[in-house]
């Protein structure tokens, strides 16, 4: 299996993507993969532009594709979870193998299931029973409780602390140093698809699909509610 040509590429040379960079290094590892091996893939790049971003190529995906190999691997590194999303489904049309990438230092637990595509940046922690789906992004010191079920292309900014019987939607953005409070067994408090929670707020209620919501305790985002607060 090692002796195949793999080569792995970061969809997105942004500031995520150059995050994650070192983390893919140490993930290839385990398949006898070298720095050599990585590219990041950006849609913008002309042909045979010989551009490089952190002493890594710079291809764009039709060159990616048409690279020496038997084997291309994916990870997806793009903020927007819907583009994520458009881009997981046109790298599984062109036979582009999406993979995990876990810091060293995440702590993951009893009974967990992780979709395909995950990123799981350091010090992240997900403890046991719990269900997440694919393309889910979280980002340093986030972690996961108990008894959650998170969606599809679900991202945690920094920090996050989503406690144990919580149910996220598809899409959700959770802000940096959320806080979403603890549901009950057999009644989760559940975020809805689409919704996006502002940074900083604590959540202790049942947010409905595609409402923003910020503060303590998250109100919906109005220009009333923004005078309230200020």
């Amino acid at each position: 299996m090692f002796g195949e040509k793999r080569v792995y590429g970061i969809y997105g040379m942004s500031g995520f993507g150059r995050e994650i960079l070192p983390l893919v290094r140490e993930e290839i590892q385990i398949f006898g993969g070298k720095p050599e091996d990585i590219y990041f893939v950006d849609d913008s790049v002309e042909d045979d532009s010989n551009e490089t971003v952190n002493d890594h190529m710079v291809l764009n995906l039709n060159e990616f594709i048409d690279l020496d190999a038997e084997n291309r691997y994916m990870v997806i590194a793009i903020a927007n979870s819907k583009i994520r999303e458009n881009l997981t489904n046109i790298c599984i049309e062109n036979n582009i193998k999406l993979f995990d990438v876990l810091a060293r230092s995440v702590v993951k637990l009893d009974q967990v299931t992780l979709g395909k595509g995950s990123i799981l940046c350091p010090f992240v922690t997900l403890t046991s029973n719990i269900r997440i789906g694919k393309g889910f992004h979280a980002n340093i010191y986030s972690y996961v409780a108990h008894d959650c079920v998170i969606g599809d292309y679900v991202t945690f900014a920094p920090r996050v602390m989503c406690n144990g019987n919580v149910e996220i939607g598809d899409h959700a953005y959770i802000g940096t140093g959320a806080i979403i409070k603890q549901g009950k067994p057999g009644k989760p408090l559940k975020i809805g698809k689409n919704a996006i929670i502002g940074a900083g707020s604590v959540v202790n209620k049942n947010i409905p699909d595609g409402m923003t919501v910020f503060g303590n305790p998250a109100i919906k985002l109005t220009k009333e509610n923004l005078k309230k607060r200020m």
